[in-house]
């Protein structure tokens, strides 16, 4: 049986990963034609980090799809703390027909999943941002044909964003290339994952600290913001880690000519990316924002039809 809850992109096979991109193209070309599948259908949204893209695309697509959400701020949940986390599961499910989460802690949204008898949606964590990985796989796709064989480069903080791309690229067959600088590289176990994975579906995983190397003759350059959530204290010191690694046009003219540009939103500008790359026509942020709703609309279909 595949996965009721979407945790992270590890839990699924490649055939799997697929038919979720697969199923999000039919959603993104014919709306109208999935807009009673979840009707009188609940979701509710668990925030405990902020969010622009999460917030929006998943209160939008579960009203487009016939069914509706309810939000619950940290002050309503306070998870842990104001209630357990198997007290929570255990009421939601009796009121809700899935729950997304956005928070900090993996182990938190394990959690939610274990205790609870419906769908559960990782919408970020400190580990894994597999939603955000489903709609970059979607962009290049779209764009290029094909994510197999893809030379996609990564560049900055080996992040929860950095740990679903590798994962997302993995699955799909793509050549991952992620530049660091030293001491801010992938976890050990997400890249022994990665590298397992690929191995298996044709698949790359390269772990470097020089970015120039890392760009030449890339389809898709990857960059994030330097400092996450939570991580605000560490900016300044970061800055001066990470200027090094900063996407300019210096940096992706590196790439191929037809390279595109993409970025998990939000970004610093003048920090991580500049103007003149974010802007560019080869930049495909916006595209690939959008696409956080249609493939997780395929994910809510998924799961909780």
């Amino acid at each position: 049986m595949p996965p009721t809850d979407f945790l992270t992109i590890k839990d699924f096979t490649p055939d799997e990963i697929q038919q979720f991109l697969d199923l999000a193209l039919k959603v993104k070309a014919d709306p109208s034609a999935f807009g009673g599948a979840l009707r009188g259908q609940s979701l509710a949204l668990i925030f405990e980090k902020p969010s622009l893209r999460t917030r929006v695309s998943f209160d939008v697509g579960i009203q487009q799809l016939g069914g509706f959400s309810v939000y619950l701020s940290p002050s309503e949940i306070n998870l842990g703390r104001r209630e357990s986390v198997h007290d929570v599961a255990k009421n939601l499910e009796r009121l809700v027909q899935g729950i997304m989460i956005r928070t900090f802690a993996h182990e938190i949204v394990e959690q939610l999943a274990a205790h609870a008898s419906i769908p559960v949606i990782n919408g970020l964590t400190d580990a894994s941002h597999p939603c955000q990985a489903m709609a970059d796989v979607l962009t290049v796709l779209e764009i290029k044909g094909r994510v197999a064989g893809q030379r996609i480069v990564y560049v900055g903080d080996g992040n929860n964003v950095a740990h679903s791309l590798m994962y997302a690229g993995a699955q799909l067959g793509a050549q991952v290339v992620v530049a660091t600088p030293p001491g801010y590289e992938p976890r050990p176990d997400a890249i022994a994952w990665t590298r397992q994975r690929a191995a298996q579906t044709g698949g790359v995983l390269e772990i470097t600290n020089d970015p120039a190397a890392a760009v030449n003759g890339a389809d898709v350059v990857y960059t994030d913001v330097w400092a996450s959530m939570g991580q605000e204290t560490e900016a300044i010191a970061r800055k001066k880690v990470f200027q090094p690694y900063q996407v300019n046009a210096a940096l992706f003219a590196r790439a191929k000519p037809d390279a595109l540009f993409l970025h998990c939103l939000p970004a610093h500008r003048g920090e991580e990316v500049t103007d003149e790359v974010i802007d560019a026509p080869r930049s495909a942020v916006f595209q690939q924002a959008e696409n956080r709703l249609h493939a997780q609309k395929a994910i809510l279909l998924t799961l909780m039809s």
